[in-house]
């Protein structure tokens, strides 16, 4: 017997939560928190924009409305990828 419910997509990005602290994506099964000191371009955007994200390549995250790409790898090993932001 075979489930009619499929399971969720797990190779896609999710906007778990959104604080004033920073924001909590979801990809690909695997949780990152994006602090607000470290990833400035969410502090002030509105949340449409924050949720609007898109998966491209399975390895690159784009905020279309905000103009903000981040590769996955850069969240799995920020000391590696050191950001630096100057407005």
């Amino acid at each position: 017997m075979t489930s009619s419910t499929l399971g969720k997509n797990t190779s896609k990005v999710e906007v778990e939560n959104i604080s004033r602290h920073g924001i909590w994506l979801l990809v690909k099964g695997q949780e990152y928190f994006l602090p607000n000191k470290d990833f400035p371009w969410f502090k002030d955007a509105k949340l449409s924009d924050i949720y609007n994200v898109k998966l491209i390549h399975g390895e690159h995250l784009h905020w279309p409305n905000l103009d903000v790409d981040l590769e996955i790898e850069s969240l799995r090993n920020r000391a590696q990828y050191p950001l630096v932001y100057k407005p």
